[in-house]
């Protein structure tokens, strides 16, 4: 199954759309990745789901990713010996290590951390930014706050710290549990949630050891801040825009959106944009016409994936809110302006060897109005930079590795074929062209622009590009590329 498209689509699965049924019907309508949020899914579940989504694979013959989206540290403020108190603009405020039930003046706050970190000046936001308070005085054991914005507060509310950065890892003891898990289960992407240092990556690389890849969430100010280090270091970012519309104004989160996109593009690394893209599709069938541009805006934009969380998780339309999303996708890359934008945002080539194949592959094959370009990748590096381009053709990747295919799910513009690797040059050639005519790119008499590194199977060798015509009888015979591999 090809997409007509060249953006993907990650969807979050849960109650709505967990069966077996449902997840093909996912995938029929356009779903590229599915996402498993590991703060609503225990373990066994978690093995459940990737089971599934293994079996829905084997049946439809393409390869799909798996991204686990690890919960990250969930800061909380203690209970209050009433069912709630009523914070007024102007009053102090005080957060300490009593243990005791809270007032109207004081709550317990079970995070040291925090009040090691916090000093004068800094915001305190509280349940998801309701109620806004400024750090007066601080001690290890001790803030006292000003209440800037008012209102009604109940227990085990959530703290947001957009001026303070903590001290502790971003994996938590469960996150670590989670991860391990999720490693085992053979997943293809893991999502580091509330992260705020490139160290917060390196630390979850040190456990994934190469099994899968790694995605930094981008929802702290602190992160935007260090956004160039941290893609340094992380395989993927995602545009997570609920929380970092909470702890930064409101405003500021288009402007942060193109900038976290526009530097994943100049890195030539998959970022995702995510949350509320469709969201009153959760209960209603159709969108609104504000959520059809947010969508449409980040496709212009050049991200590699657009997400749905609980429209798909929960809502009661899942197959609709996919269906929804990939036809507004396929209309925007239709549209004339589309190939403007994403040339206008098309960034100089890398001084390395790859980077100049990559993009004289882009240049060729746009000049010379080739159908395709097909790249034969190992560990997926060459189809990346490639990607990196935004080519005007498609992109076929064909990779001996499945791993490697199921990670490329998430990559604009790749479809990726799991084949045995090529023999020698002219087995790559010949195969190359017998793949792109039964995958539908390019018909007999065609050329297609072929990339790939010579010796091959050599991980991140990309240094040959090579045209080859389609004969007119290109052969139609069953290759070796069974999800089975």
């Amino acid at each position: 199954m090809i997409r007509k498209r060249r953006a993907k689509i990650v969807a979050t699965l849960g109650p709505a759309s967990s069966d077996r049924q449902m997840i093909a019907r996912l995938f029929e309508a356009g779903v590229d990745v599915f996402r498993i949020n590991m703060s609503h899914t225990p373990h066994d579940v978690l093995r459940d789901m990737v089971h599934t989504i293994r079996a829905v694979e084997a049946q439809v013959g393409r390869p799909i990713g798996i991204l686990v989206d690890l919960q990250g540290p969930k800061l909380r403020i203690g209970s209050f010996a009433q069912d709630h108190i009523v914070l007024e603009k102007g009053a102090t405020f005080v957060f300490d290590c009593d243990k005791t039930p809270g007032n109207v003046e004081r709550v317990f706050l079970p995070h040291p951390e925090i009040l090691t970190a916090l000093e004068p000046g800094h915001t305190l936001l509280l349940d998801d930014g309701k109620v806004r308070l400024t750090a007066i005085e601080t001690t290890p054991k001790r803030a006292v706050t000003r209440v800037e914005v008012g209102g009604r507060l109940s227990a085990r509310k959530g703290v947001s710290l957009p001026d303070t950065v903590i001290g502790s890892s971003a994996l938590t003891p469960k996150d670590r549990s989670d991860l391990e898990a999720a490693l085992d289960a053979g997943i293809d992407w893991v999502a580091l949630s509330f992260i705020q240092r490139p160290d917060d990556i390196a630390e979850a690389k040190k456990i994934t050891k190469q099994r899968a890849s790694v995605m930094a969430k981008i929802e702290k100010p602190q992160a935007v801040q260090r956004l160039a280090e941290i893609l340094d270091v992380a395989d993927a970012l995602m545009v997570a825009r609920g929380d970092l519309g909470v702890e930064m104004p409101l405003e500021q989160v288009p402007g942060a959106q193109k900038q976290i996109t526009r530097l994943a593009r100049q890195a030539g690394k998959p970022v995702v944009v995510a949350t509320q893209m469709l969201e009153s599709m959760i209960t209603a069938p159709v969108p609104t016409r504000a959520e059809v541009s947010d969508v449409a805006t980040a496709i212009f934009d050049g991200a590699d994936a657009v997400m749905l969380s609980a429209e798909s998780a929960a809502g009661k339309y899942p197959f609709e809110a996919v269906s929804t999303m990939n036809r507004i996708i396929e209309q925007v890359e239709r549209d004339p302006t589309y190939r403007t934008l994403i040339h206008a945002e098309r960034n100089d080539p890398e001084a390395t060897g790859a980077d100049a194949i990559a993009a004289a592959s882009r240049q060729i094959a746009e000049t010379l109005d080739l159908p395709a370009i097909v790249c034969w990748t190992s560990s997926g590096a060459t189809a990346l930079r490639v990607a990196r381009e935004r080519a005007a053709p498609p992109i076929g990747a064909i990779t001996p590795n499945l791993a490697t295919g199921r990670k490329l799910a998430l990559v604009w513009g790749v479809h990726c074929v799991v084949a045995e690797d090529a023999q020698d040059q002219d087995d790559m050639v010949e195969r190359a062209g017998r793949i792109a005519f039964r995958e539908g790119y390019a018909r007999p008499g065609q050329r297609i622009i072929i990339v790939a590194g010579v010796p091959l199977g050599t991980p991140g060798a990309t240094n040959m590009v090579r045209i080859a015509f389609l004969s007119a009888d290109p052969g139609v015979s069953r290759l070796p590329d069974s999800i089975g591999l």
